[in-house]
């Protein structure tokens, strides 16, 4: 994203800022802005809007603040006190007088009364915010990724502002931002009265309230754990003891989280009853996946444990496997939703698991050596291997939210995406990290890219394919079309109605396909 260069400028005038809030707020509401609006449209309406109200182009900036603020009121005055974070600036302190202490997070008000960050701080505690005295946005975005706030209200100068906009987007950071009255390290200023009617807005509305992410994660690993899993898994032959320890191993459990996300986005419930068989569903079919997946590729180790087969031999692996897929269905024909949802979640299920199945037959001719797919039909694997994995967990769970159909649809085109671009991305890790044991076939989309460009000779050994992949730039050929199809991604989302799943996905986007160095 490109940003002209402007002088960033605040209105001195508390009639002529208090104008622009008010009028970006009917502007907002009428356009019905679906937060996080990019930059580039912000701005076109602030344009607009300033040539329309004759007021000077120089307030441009500050008009785009106030459009990104009004684009997240809702999101914001949703959120909890409890769940909010105050952000304010070192820069507020009177640097002749502070007797404030600074550590790894920022500055320790003493309380002093020399500058208003005590008072304000205050107001905020009593209210129930986490305060904070700190430059920056990465902290405020780690505490929302590690789910310890869901919303912030931050002060700041116009240049830092307009900075983190696009690392806060990235990272679906609920947050009203308010610019100090002009720039500058120290003894600034800000509008004390615009600040505290900021802090005090709350609005409590359940379509809008955020999910946190992060504290669902915590929650569905607690599903997994020996004391709850029992309910499930409570037999002792050997075959459920052997599903059920593969079951509790290791991973980031996104297909589980996704589909609880869908499922309480669009039915506004955090019942344990639909959310925790939900969970085990999406992992039963994931685990069994990659049980039968490691026996066909003859891997000895996943998550740094031996494989199922490796430990209990071919047999017992492939029959583990298939008890996680009937067990699966069997969770699904018990959950206690109407008999329509039911339906549509098991010919979703169906539906996917027959195109997934289709996807690793191609991908075994891949690595057998027995196709050399190109780029187009390695992005139908891709598709059909990791996109149906994504969209049976986010499907099913919006379908039993009872999501409508047009979003369903969106879903599925938002998977589609999101599982080319999630093994695009590992293929161009697993270029990166370089290690001894590699093998060509760790490389499917690279691959695909050279077929045509190289001769037998360089698929003989990774040192040949690697030099030929550098001497083509194929890597950064890659990374453009990684970053075409998270784009994609990103536009798909836009298109959702639900503010709640549209901005959790925004937040599980950004983490996965963070670019380097994005934040201030």
């Amino acid at each position: 994203m490109i940003k002209s260069k402007r002088i960033l400028k605040v209105p001195q005038e508390s009639f002529l800022r208090n104008k622009l809030r008010k009028e970006t707020r009917l502007l907002a509401g009428s356009a019905e802005l679906l937060p996080p609006v990019s930059f580039e449209v912000l701005e076109q309406m602030a344009i607009d809007l300033l040539k329309r109200l004759d007021i000077s182009e120089e307030y441009i900036d500050f008009t785009i603040v106030l459009l990104g603020n009004e684009s997240w009121r809702k999101t914001v005055e949703a959120t909890p006190f409890h769940r909010r974070l105050l952000l304010l600036p070192q820069c507020l302190k009177d640097n002749s007088s502070c007797k404030g202490v600074f550590d790894e997070l920022g500055l320790n008000c003493a309380g002093c009364k020399a500058c208003p960050i005590d008072d304000i701080l205050l107001k905020a505690e009593e209210l129930g915010y986490a305060t904070l005295v700190a430059e920056g946005t990465t902290v405020a975005i780690g505490l929302v990724e590690e789910g310890s706030i869901d919303a912030v209200i931050g002060v700041s100068c116009m240049p830092v502002l307009q900075r983190s906009f696009e690392p806060v987007s990235n990272a679906a950071v609920p947050v009203i931002g308010l610019p100090l009255m002009y720039d500058g390290c120290e003894n600034t200023k800000i509008d004390i009265k615009w600040l505290l009617d900021e802090v005090k807005d709350f609005n409590p509305n359940p379509v809008y309230q955020p999910i946190s992410t992060s504290g669902l994660k915590t929650k569905i690993e607690d599903f997994f754990t020996n004391g709850a899993i029992e309910k499930y898994f409570p037999g002792e032959g050997v075959t459920e003891k052997v599903a059920k320890e593969f079951m509790q191993i290791g991973g980031q459990r996104i297909r589980p989280l996704i589909a609880a996300l869908a499922y309480q986005a669009y039915s506004n419930s955090e019942k344990d009853e639909i959310l925790y068989p939900l969970s085990l569903i999406i992992e039963c079919f994931h685990k069994a996946s990659l049980i039968h997946d490691d026996i066909e590729d003859n891997a000895d180790f996943r998550y740094n444990t031996e494989t199922a087969h490796k430990k209990y031999g071919i047999p017992q692996a492939i029959n583990a496997g298939d008890y996680l897929i009937g067990k699966g269905y069997k969770l699904l024909s018990e959950l206690p939703v109407k008999g329509n949802l039911m339906v549509k979640g098991l010919q979703q299920i169906s539906e996917s698991h027959v195109k997934l199945t289709q996807g690793q037959g191609a991908d075994i001719q891949f690595h057998l050596g027995q196709n050399k797919p190109n780029i187009d039909e390695t992005l139908q694997i891709f598709k059909h291997k990791t996109g149906e994995a994504i969209k049976v967990a986010l499907l099913l769970g919006a379908i039993l939210g009872e999501a409508e159909e047009s979003e369903l649809q969106i879903l599925k085109h938002f998977s589609d995406l999101f599982g080319i671009s999630y093994q695009i991305r590992d293929d161009l890790n697993e270029f990166r990290e370089e290690n001894q044991n590699e093998k060509i076939a760790d490389f499917p989309f690279l691959t695909a890219m050279l077929n045509g460009q190289a001769t037998e000779e360089t698929f003989r050994s990774v040192f040949n394919f690697r030099k030929q992949i550098l001497t083509h730039n194929l890597h950064t050929q890659a990374e453009a079309i990684l970053n075409n199809h998270v784009q994609q991604c990103y536009a798909e989302l836009d298109k959702l109605k639900n503010a709640k799943l549209r901005l959790s996905l925004y937040g599980i986007l950004g983490k996965i396909f963070k670019p380097i160095g994005t934040n201030e």
